[in-house]
């Protein structure tokens, strides 16, 4: 059956931002409570020294990089799952979710081992620093039982997201920050008769809160009612064929995330050989950024949703509609947050524990992340956009090809080789942004990114390429 072409003029703008509110925001109210539990460590653990805060923040670059490994399984999963779920296909849901659930598994409980049992290791790579190796140490040897959990939450929150069921995740997050405060205030200081743990009592909230974030989410799916993530025995009964168009979809998104995964390492190695200062500057960042990224996940988880559901149920026009207004809602979004993260910046940077030198650094890099994170973030909406609706290569392999020719020679050169100042490396680390944001621009435009996986869609694929002149 033709679906009737949704033009510029008739865009529901109202409906429209009504749907990505409802889905947005209880996203980002989630991930920014999630942001919360790392700002609360940095800020209780600003009285132990700035030797502290870096070495804990750079514990927290290793867990980015286990994100990275397991990213292409949410980014793969949040395909399949919005799709079949604007196909009313509840067994594909369910398969897909099992196929999900196993590979993040392993993920987690791949890091969480080398956490716990070589973190000599880990530390070493990411610094050369040894008094900020021997705190990290301590603090990895306990947060690493906490990366299955975190990994186990990640696909029970991507399928619950997928199928417009938001508030579990978030009520459940509530619960985990709220843990990991009570734990942190405890433990850090050594209150109500406990021991002063310092950095091993922020690890134990990190443990304390992934346990609480995970059994919550299942007691709360039981009470609602949730029609999907409590069929266990229909999660693990997906055959070779969904297998096979799992991985051929998905095999994209997971060589993207590995290899951007190494290269941010990279990037974390070459920081970490810089002054003291900058570490502790880098690691104060990381957690205002991941407000910023807390706001934008909800765009993407938005993206996701409101356009793959269109695709998948073969009404393309109004996905590629969608997918045109996300884009320009995006870099506006991002940069109103960090302007407000620069009008406060005097008490939150000397919460945190920043002084003099690594002071000026963090209000610099707000500065420069204003502009070049607002670029990188429109990418980044593009991108999934174009995986939700079933293209998965073409912002893959240019995020690939520009990392590695651009990105990692650029912070070689300038903080190993050249030495340059701390803010001239940092800004490397963005410099394939602008280039990229026209590539992905024309290819939006284009509309060739739309590509189906359900029947529903396929029906009406040629319809909407014939419109476009595809």
């Amino acid at each position: 059956m033709k679906k009737q072409s949704l033009n510029a003029g008739q865009f529901p703008w109202k409906a429209f931002l009504l749907q990505l509110v409802a889905i947005a925001l209880p996203v980002a109210l989630q991930n920014v409570l999630t942001t919360t539990a790392g700002m609360v460590d940095t800020i209780m653990l600003a009285s132990r020294g700035e030797l502290t805060v870096g070495a804990v923040g750079l514990c927290g670059q290793y867990s980015s990089l286990m994100l990275n490994a397991y990213w292409g399984f949410v980014g793969g999963g949040m395909l399949f799952f919005s799709q079949y779920f604007g196909a009313k296909d509840n067994e594909g849901i369910c398969h897909a979710f099992g196929i999900v659930l196993i590979c993040m598994s392993c993920v987690g409980c791949l890091f969480g081992s080398l956490a716990v049992f070589t973190p000599q290791l880990i530390m070493g790579l990411y610094t050369d620093k040894t008094a900020i190796q021997e705190i990290g140490i301590r603090y990895l040897r306990i947060a690493g039982f906490a990366y299955p959990l975190q990994t186990i939450a990640q696909a029970q929150c991507a399928l619950l997201r997928s199928t417009e069921r938001v508030r579990i995740p978030l009520l459940a997050s509530i619960a985990a920050l709220l843990t990991n405060f009570i734990c942190n205030f405890t433990l850090i200081y050594g209150r109500f008769g406990f021991p002063m743990l310092a950095e091993r009592g922020a690890a134990i909230g990190t443990l304390a809160a992934g346990i609480v974030n995970v059994l919550l989410i299942l007691v709360l799916a039981v009470r609602s009612g949730e029609p999907y993530l409590l069929r266990f025995r229909e999660h693990f009964r997906f055959g070779r064929h969904l297998v096979s168009e799992f991985f051929r979809k998905c095999w994209p998104i997971l060589f993207n995330e590995v290899l951007i995964g190494i290269c941010g390492m990279v990037i974390n190695v070459v920081i970490g050989r810089q002054s003291e200062q900058a570490i502790v500057a880098t690691a104060v960042f990381r957690t205002l950024e991941g407000f910023v990224l807390a706001f934008f996940s909800g765009f993407t988880s938005a993206a996701s949703v409101l356009v793959g559901t269109c695709v998948g149920a073969g009404d393309h026009e109004t996905g590629y509609q969608r997918a045109l207004r996300l884009v320009r809602l995006v870099p506006a979004t991002v940069f109103c947050v960090v302007m407000i993260l620069l009008g406060l910046r005097n008490p939150i940077l000397h919460s945190m524990g920043l002084r003099a030198g690594s002071y000026s650094l963090g209000i610099h890099m707000l500065m420069i992340y204003a502009v070049m994170g607002s670029v990188r973030m429109t990418n980044w909406i593009q991108n999934d956009t174009f995986r939700a609706a079933g293209d998965p290569v073409f912002g893959t392999v240019r995020e690939i090809a520009f990392a590695y020719a651009m990105v990692i020679p650029a912070m070689l050169i300038s903080g190993i080789w050249l030495k340059l100042p701390f803010l001239i490396v940092f800004l490397c680390s963005y410099i394939d942004e602008p280039i990229r944001l026209v590539m992905m621009l024309r290819h939006l435009i284009s509309g060739r990114w739309i590509k189906p996986v359900t029947a529903e869609g396929l029906a009406t694929i040629g319809d909407f390429r014939k419109a476009h002149r595809i």
